[in-house]
């Protein structure tokens, strides 16, 4: 084995040793046991996310802001997907319930609006999306024979139950597609085209809609968060490695690495960022084609940069 081979399965046993998809799996005596970590687990995974490295102003000689889409019904997007229900014997989330739990305990709190990061939004603006109880035909008829009562007054009475509400609520399951937005730059110290993402957007349809008008519905976006003010949260995530489960991959890695299928809707242009579908409308083929002609010339900066 000469020395490369040899420095390639050291870093890959050790990688197995420290990152084991359930801790103590193989020496647990009671399934009670899998899961707890050592003492020595402990500190060796009292790790941080890869710092990003600063970027003066003036070594940028090139960049360009877009926006793409990830849709979740591509099998390479499976890992931000599933698992869509919680509590499936090991400590696996979604990236929609990651995202979600973040921000309800605190931990995010660069949340927003539009992928400008303009409109700040609070957990309760979000949660507005996700949850409606509306008044079914049976209800109706049964609140027209008490007038003058209230729908909250019939309900403390106990004459308005379950059965006279439809509800409907957004779960992890519900997410079609990811929006992201990132800036491709060229660093010139380094001589290299460079990617860094800065926002990332669940999308699904909301909760009235959905009670509405069913799976005709199209998503929209939910709430934006700051990628840079989620490194943290998303590092402690892990995600399915579909090549080996023993070593799953953080969210954080998944998407700076971007090991994820998406296809841009919009760049950053004189018209007012406008979408690809704004001007090459009712065409889906020639905006296939539109997002690859933009890859290609952010692509193509770089080859030019060599030539003579």
């Amino acid at each position: 084995m000469n020395s490369k081979n040899f420095l390639l399965a050291a870093l890959f046993f050790t990688g197995i040793g420290s990152s084991v998809a359930q801790s103590n799996l193989l020496n647990a005596k009671t399934p009670d046991e899998i899961g707890q970590k050592t003492a020595e687990q402990e500190l060796l995974d009292n790790d941080n996310p890869l710092p990003y490295g600063y970027v003066g102003d003036r070594d940028i000689l090139f960049t360009r802001k877009v926006w793409e889409v990830i849709d979740l019904n591509q099998r390479v997007n499976f890992p931000m997907l599933f698992p869509v229900e919680e509590n499936i014997g090991d400590d696996r989330k979604s990236l929609f319930t990651v995202l979600i739990n973040g921000i309800k305990d605190a931990q995010l709190t660069e949340v927003y609006g539009d992928s400008y990061f303009t409109e700040k939004k609070t957990l309760e603006e979000i949660q507005e999306n996700f949850y409606v109880s509306m008044l079914n035909s049976y209800g109706v008829t049964t609140m027209n024979q008490y007038p003058g009562e209230t729908e909250d007054a019939l309900k403390e009475k106990g004459v308005l139950t379950a059965e006279h509400f439809d509800t409907q609520e957004v779960t992890a399951n519900d997410v079609a597609a990811y929006r992201i937005v990132g800036t491709w730059y060229f660093d010139k110290r380094q001589g290299e085209l460079k990617y860094r993402i800065l926002g990332i957007c669940p999308m699904a349809v909301d909760a009235l809609s959905k009670l509405r008008m069913g799976e005709s519905a199209e998503p929209i976006e939910l709430f934006w968060v700051f990628y840079p003010g989620a490194r943290d949260v998303l590092h402690q995530a892990k995600a399915f490695n579909e090549k080996n489960s023993a070593m799953p991959i953080t969210f954080d890695h998944l998407l700076n690495s971007r090991r994820f299928s998406a296809v841009i809707y919009k760049e950053e242009n004189v018209y007012g960022d406008r979408l690809i579908k704004e001007y090459l409308k009712d065409n889906a083929q020639l905006q296939l084609l539109e997002s690859e002609r933009i890859k290609d010339k952010i692509r193509n900066f770089e080859q030019d940069m060599w030539n003579y």
